[in-house]
This record gives structure tokens, C-alpha cells and sequence, in this order.
């Protein structure tokens, strides 16, 4: 019995004019994602993508994973089709369903008519195919407030499709819909998550590490491309460009003073993603930023790093607490990564006393103790690019 993945889009519903520009690019992206899972027909109809294997090697238990986190989708169901009349409908439900019911106590049959030719209405649907199941699945009772499990009937345009337990999508817009942005990543929780958020409202990624080797290790540089490659299973291919700052940090070091090392080494690290972000056709740059998190993180040091972006900085976690962050991390499977022992930049010569309310004249100040621009010329130069992507 073969079965057809139906994955339903939400947001998209609300595009109007350019509704159809947001379905194709959804279309295609779950296209690239199929591709990996075997010989399968993608294509739309009624506010829905069918996902339909070619041939017996279609993995579609993998496909059916894949398409979860494909953002744009709302939910994706497993269904199996029929022609349009009840005779098919009930045997189908009687002959594909008792597996998928099999262990649960409760349901009930929730049908739907697109196709408004079909004789009978969504009541008189749901009740022949609920008692079709009764007839096969004695153990079950009808729930139609709280039940285990929803059969769902779609009468369509193609024909009638009989599902149940339909799981969740990944939510949001497609990517590439919603722009493209430089994400500062780290090792750590926050920036990983920032840059899910944003991919989620279409936003194509790039990254940006920024490493100081020795004083970092090539564990390090590894634990980011990994958190890239999780991060990529939703957003999809990221280029990463690996800076180094270890020049950098080392002249700060010597020429200002300790409480102002994170606030200027953070205007580097923004002068420098921008610069990139303009090489690259980014409209945005992106940080894990969180809200007096830490000290480089109050408005007044937010606003002494900001002044140095030529375009909008999008802080998605800005107003979230860590526990918030974390449960994202745990989501999206980066958190066991992020919370690996490998030290980063911002570690690196970290004040005992960092500035909290800093004032941009005396930052500026001590900026000018070094020749601004030509270190981030030379932290340019220092520049290698990974292309990464994640094994759906």
C-alpha cells in the first residue's frame, strides 16, 4: 500500500499577490530534500504538497522526518489515496488504519470535503468512516473532545486521501523568502538559536566565526561547523567564513585599557560581519544577543556596537531568558554541541571588570589608541570559507 506525505502550509495562506512566489519556493526547496531520500513526485494542490515515492527504494520514513523541518510546512501526514466514494473510503480506512490505531484507546474522524461534488458532507464522512474502524478495531471508543489519535478524510480534487496521526511541521516561511543575513556564530547557546529564529522567517544564512588560534583550538573551529551543520538541517546550506582575531586581540592587550577589551573587541567583530555582509549581499546581520545576559549585552553596550552596522542587526533571542534559549536549543539539537569544553574569542582575555554603561566618546577613545581600519583590512584577509550542509 503505497503512501503519499501531505504537508500542509499556514503563513503562506496569507501572501495574496505573492502567494505563488512563497509556494514555489517551498516547492522547490522540498524538492532539493527529497532528493536525498529516493525517486520522489513533488508537486501542490489546494493549499498542500504532496510528497508521492516513485518506486519501492523511496525511503519515506526519512522523507517524512525531512519534511518536518522544512520551514513553510505547518504539518505533514502519512495517507494513503483512494478514488472518491465511500465504498473505497471505508474499506482503505478498515485495511490501512488498524496498524496506526493499534495501541491506542480513543479517536475520532475528522472529514473534509475540498471537493464540494462529493455527495456527502464533512458529518456524514467522518460517521461512516468512524464506524468503518469500529468494525476492525473493537478495543477503540469514539472521543471527539480529548482523543489518542485524529483519522482524518480529505476529499480532494485528486482524490480521497485517509490519514492518521498527522505530526507537526517546522512552521515559519521558506527560506529565501524572508532575505539573507550574516549570523555571528560562536560556540556557545544563543547564536545557533538566533540564527534558527531567523531562518524560520525566511531568512537565508551565512556565517561569520571568529576565532583566536592558538589561544583557541582547532576543536573549537570543529564544534562551530558542527553547530553550522545542525543549524543548516532547517536553514539549509550555510557558507561559513572563519575570521581570526588573534592580532587584534593581542594589540588591545597592550594598548587600552583591560574594561574595555569585550566592548571594542565586540565593535571588530561588527565592523568586520558587516563588511562581509556587504561582500555577500546580506540586507541584515544576526547575534545571539540577549538582554543584560552579560555585560556587553546592556542597552548602553548594544548601542556602542551597533553604531558600526551599516544595516539592521536582528536579535531574535533579544528579549527571551536563558531557559527560554535553551529549550529552543534542545529543539533544534544543538545544545549538547553548544556546551562542549572549547573556549572561544570572547573568553580569551576576558576583564575581571568589563564596562556595563559605557560612553561612546571614551570607547571611541581608546578605539583610536590603534589603527582601526587596517586591522580589520588584515582580519579580513585572514578569511576561510566552508561550505556546509547538513545529511537530512
Amino acid at each position: 500500500m503505497k503512501e503519499i506525505l501531505l504537508c500542509k502550509y499556514g503563513e503562506i495562506l496569507l501572501k495574496g499577490a505573492n502567494k505563488r512566489y512563497f509556494e514555489d519556493t517551498l516547492t522547490r526547496e522540498l524538492r532539493i530534500r527529497a532528493r536525498c531520500y529516493g525517486n520522489f513526485d513533488v508537486y501542490r494542490a489546494q493549499s498542500t504538497l504532496y510528497v508521492e515515492p516513485k518506486d519501492e527504494s523511496a525511503d519515506v520514513d526519512g522523507m517524512f522526518e525531512a519534511a518536518r523541518k522544512v520551514f513553510g510546512i505547518v504539518s505533514v501526514g502519512r495517507s494513503v489515496m483512494c478514488e472518491k466514494n465511500m465504498d473505497a473510503i471505508c474499506e482503505l480506512a478498515k485495511t490501512y488504519l488498524p496498524e496506526k490505531l493499534s495501541g491506542k484507546r480513543t479517536f475520532k474522524v475528522e472529514g473534509r470535503r475540498s471537493d464540494k461534488s462529493f455527495p456527502l458532507g464533512s458529518i456524514e464522512i467522518s460517521r461512516e468512516v468512524g464506524g468503518a474502524i469500529l468494525s476492525v478495531c473493537p478495543w477503540l471508543k469514539v472521543d471527539v473532545h480529548n482523543p489518542d489519535v485524529v483519522v482524518r478524510v480529505e476529499i480532494r480534487e485528486l482524490g480521497a486521501y485517509v490519514h492518521a496521526g498527522q505530526m507537526k511541521g517546522a512552521g515559519g516561511i521558506p527560506v529565501g523568502t524572508g532575505g539573507k543575513g550574516m549570523l555571528l556564530l560562536s560556540g556557545g547557546i544563543d547564536s545557533p538559536v538566533a540564527g534558527y529564529m531567523m531562518a524560520k522567517r525566511g531568512m537565508k544564512l551565512e556565517a561569520v566565526y571568529f576565532e583566536s588560534f592558538p589561544y583557541t583550538s582547532e576543536q573549537a573551529r570543529e564544534k562551530v561547523m558542527e553547530l553550522a551543520r545542525l543549524v543548516a538541517v532547517y536553514s539549509g546550506p550555510i557558507d561559513l567564513h572563519v575570521i581570526s582575531l588573534t592580532e587584534i586581540q593581542e594589540a588591545l592587550v597592550k594598548a587600552c585599557e583591560e574594561d574595555y577589551f569585550t566592548l571594542l573587541l565586540r565593535r571588530y567583530m561588527m565592523a568586520i560581519a558587516d563588511k562581509l555582509a556587504e561582500k555577500y549581499g546580506c540586507q541584515a546581520l544576526i547575534t545571539g544577543e540577549s538582554l543584560g545576559q552579560v555585560a556587553s549585552q546592556t542597552p548602553m553596550a548594544l548601542h556602542v556596537t551597533n553604531i558600526l552596522a551599516n544595516r539592521p542587526v536582528f536579535r531574535p533571542c533579544i528579549g527571551m531568558d536563558k531557559e527560554e534559549i535553551v529549550q529552543i536549543a534542545y529543539k533544534i539539537g544543538t545544545f549538547e554541541t553548544s556546551i562542549l569544553p572549547y573556549e572561544d574569542c570572547c573568553t580569551v582575555f576576558t576583564p575581571k571588570h568589563p564596562r556595563t554603561k559605557p560612553e561612546l566618546s571614551k570607547v571611541e577613545a581608546q578605539e583610536k589608541r590603534l589603527d582601526f581600519d587596517a586591522y580589520v583590512e588584515r582580519a579580513l584577509e585572514s578569511i576561510q570559507t566552508y561550505r556546509i550542509t547538513a545529511q537530512y
